[in-house]
């Protein structure tokens, strides 16, 4: 058997600056991932979204590489996410079960293909994460509205966690590619269909449409308190019109009367 581990080890990581420092054999780059040989049979796979991926190496191999990516992390994670999955070599067999891939050899783009699923899957416990946060967040203002009418957040505020919403799901956007093969999959049918069986065995597409619909029934809300906003402030602003011109007119009228 042979482990692939993923982790997320930082909100970002600097592929440019790790192009230029680590010395493992490059098998493949673009400008969200890097994938790397350090030896023979043994891989690793490093993403532009915080996710390095591991391919038949040992623990200690494993925190080595690990401390050499560490000055290329933006906001480096001490307590990091992990998702683990075994790879069984059996001659002339494809196939995906739980918690074990088993693949006719060890080629380097199948297996690249088990370590893009691992990643990928530990992005969106991620990201289920913060959503599952947020959602509760929400929940707390709406239920303050329910009971007293009216909103406990002011309008800086609001447009902060708008922001911080829009900015989550560019992120998913950007870095998930859950609905999309990667290019080495488009021409080779195994690799497509290895590809597919990870995706449903990770139940990644299932999990980045739960993810997707909490922010949009975060926005809905986010876009009705917003509305509730401008509506105090339109009032405001009109009392406050209204109040200035009956000063004039009482104004007008004591100049007058003197």
């Amino acid at each position: 058997m042979y482990p692939v581990v993923a982790y997320q080890l930082a909100s970002a990581i600097n592929l440019k600056a790790c192009r230029q420092q680590l010395s493992w054999r490059l098998l493949f780059q673009d400008s969200d991932e890097l994938y790397y040989t350090p030896s023979t049979n043994k891989y690793i796979y490093i993403f532009q979204y915080g996710m390095v991926s591991f391919f038949n190496m040992s623990e200690s191999e494993i925190e080595t590489v690990i401390e050499q990516i560490e000055p290329f992390c933006v906001t480096y994670f001490k307590q990091k996410l992990s998702d683990y999955v075994e790879v069984d070599i059996q001659q002339h067999t494809l196939k995906v079960e739980f918690d074990k891939v088993i693949l006719p050899d060890l080629d380097q783009e199948m297996i690249r293909l088990v370590m893009l699923n691992t990643s990928q899957s530990v992005a969106l416990e991620r990201y289920s994460e913060i959503t599952e946060d947020l959602l509760i967040e929400t929940n707390k203002h709406t239920v303050y509205l329910e009971k007293h009418g009216k909103l406990d957040i002011s309008g800086n505020k609001l447009k902060r966690f708008i922001g911080k919403i829009l900015n989550i799901k560019n992120k998913i956007s950007e870095n998930l590619y859950i609905f999309d093969s990667p290019e080495v999959a488009w021409e080779n049918k195994e690799l497509n269909k290895l590809n597919q069986d990870l995706k449903q065995s990770f139940d990644l597409k299932d999990r980045y449409r739960l993810i997707h619909d909490r922010i949009e029934i975060i926005k809905e809300n986010l876009e009705l308190f917003k509305d509730i906003m401008d509506q105090r402030e339109s009032s405001l602003l009109e009392w406050t019109i209204i109040i200035l011109i009956v000063i004039e007119v009482i104004d007008l009228l004591i100049s007058k009367i003197l």
